[in-house]
């Protein structure tokens, strides 16, 4: 029996809502502690995501390698390429993913006005990733049609603020929350671009997901550029309608800015409302992500990089196993980054990120920071490849000039968001992508043994292949 596959609006969804569904809800509060001037890091960061989906899209187009990311990277790096990029990429979305969580759950505590303890946060995170994962075990189709729905959740009171917004839009709001710490633009931008880029992560899960949807070639690169566009300008006309129209000092310690917003402009009553469909939106994110991290694991098993219990799918092509696993490990990091408890006792690993006595918007900050690192790096790989990529695939000189040229400018934003997403997520970002080399050590071998056994008459080296034949002295 064929198993139904994503259509390509389903895809563009699936890539909106991811970015989408975790980025926007928190936006306005964290880029308020910056200030208005927070566009000039819109800017920069919309331009180098441009640039990154134009880049993808080229590499959809032309690749003909199974596993997103890893696959592009394969063509210039070789396996160690693909493998670094899809455990790089799988590190990043699983962190990301109990960030998710804990957003939503910071939420429905201020949704419901409830007062938990440390203790009782961490169990509903736990809670919430559980169920978002069971809820993909009906298959990529199911996820699709559960993300079209979910995604109105941010869509329609996004859409609202961008239009009607304007209505009560105050220049003097805006002009008094533009620069609060008489930042330099160069300062600003780099202040805020870990939070920006964040919520534009995603933009690369349509080629996550290549193979759940038809015709990949053609399907990927549309959802990938629409998706990163679309996003890009509701982030930007959103986030500065509503700079002005709260004050900078009481928007940059909201909880939930979009509800405040529709407070100040109808009632409280909306207010809630609206914060109420930002969760939906929040789970609908985490959904569409539990879903992303268990494909590229996957994809990853397919080819020998992970243990094939991750490649095991169920009459869906649900990797049902490999989501359990996966799910554990996400269990066990909730635990580990328990909120501190009224004495400051801290639970996990997540102290080595923060300072002591803050609270879960902090925390939640750190996990994004080291979520950013380990995920610019399959960033980075599949930028480089591009240009043997269309070597491959003889594009005419010009045509490649021009895309190597963006990709640059793709890989030029990386850097510069690597440098500023704080020097702790740096230094255990660099440590786990240092840790996925390790690990490829214990499975190479595998692929040289493979190699050894399709071409007898050669010696497999891991740089070239030689005669296997000793060389003789004359």
């Amino acid at each position: 029996m064929a198993i139904k596959k994503m259509s390509v609006t389903q895809l563009t969804m699936l890539t909106a809502i991811n970015m989408l569904g975790s980025g926007i809800i928190l936006l306005p509060a964290k880029l308020a502690q910056v200030g208005n001037i927070s566009i000039v890091s819109w800017l920069v960061t919309a331009t180098g995501s441009m640039a990154l989906a134009w880049a993808f899209a080229c590499c959809g187009t032309m690749s003909n390698k199974p596993g997103g990311m890893g696959g592009y990277a394969e063509y210039a790096f070789g396996k160690a390429g693909n493998y670094i990029a899809n455990y790089t990429y799988g590190v990043a979305i699983v962190i990301g993913n109990v960030a998710i969580a804990i957003t939503a759950v910071g939420y429905i505590i201020g949704l419901f006005h409830i007062n938990p303890n440390p203790l009782q946060i961490g169990l509903m995170t736990i809670v919430l990733l559980w169920i978002t994962t069971f809820a993909n075990f009906g298959g990529a189709s199911i996820t699709g049609k559960i993300g079209g729905i979910t995604v109105w959740g941010v869509i329609a009171p996004v859409v609202v603020v961008c239009t009607v917004g304007w209505f009560w839009f105050k220049p003097e709001i805006d002009a008094a929350g533009w620069n609060p710490h008489n930042s330099s633009l160069f300062g600003a931008a780099g202040s805020s671009v870990a939070v920006t880029l964040w919520a534009f992560l995603g933009l690369e899960s349509a080629c996550a997901n290549s193979d759940a949807v038809d015709n990949p070639q053609k399907n990927v690169p549309i959802a990938v550029l629409f998706g990163t566009l679309g996003s890009a300008i509701i982030y930007i006309v959103s986030t500065n309608v509503i700079g002005g129209i709260i004050p900078n000092l009481e928007l940059a310690h909201s909880s939930a800015p979009f509800g405040l917003a529709f407070a100040t402009m109808f009632t409280p009553i909306v207010g809630n409302i609206v914060t109420g469909l930002m969760i939906i939106a929040c789970i609908g994110s985490l959904l569409g992500w539990q879903f992303t991290t268990a494909q590229v694991f996957k994809s990853s098993a397919d080819v020998g990089y992970f243990v094939k219990i991750f490649a095991k799918c169920n009459k869906h092509g649900t990797p049902i196993a490999g989501m359990l696993i996966l799910l554990a490990i996400q269990t066990v990091l909730s635990w580990f980054s328990i909120p501190a408890s009224p004495d400051g006792t801290r639970y996990g690993w997540a102290h080595h990120l923060i300072s002591s006595n803050v609270g879960v918007s902090d925390q939640f900050s750190a996990v994004v920071d080291l979520s950013v690192v380990t995920n610019l790096i399959p960033y980075i790989l599949s930028m480089a490849a591009l240009v043997t990529i269309q070597a491959i695939n003889k594009v005419p000189k010009h045509r490649a000039l021009i895309n190597n040229a963006i990709a640059g400018v793709g890989a030029a934003y990386s850097y510069f968001a690597l440098m500023n997403s704080g020097d702790k997520a740096l230094m255990y970002g660099g440590v786990a992508t240092i840790l996925g080399f390790t690990l490829f050590g214990a499975v190479s071998a595998r692929f040289v043994k493979g190699e050894q056994a399709a071409h007898p008459d050669r010696v497999i080296t891991g740089e070239e292949d030689v005669p296997a034949i000793p060389w003789k002295e004359e």
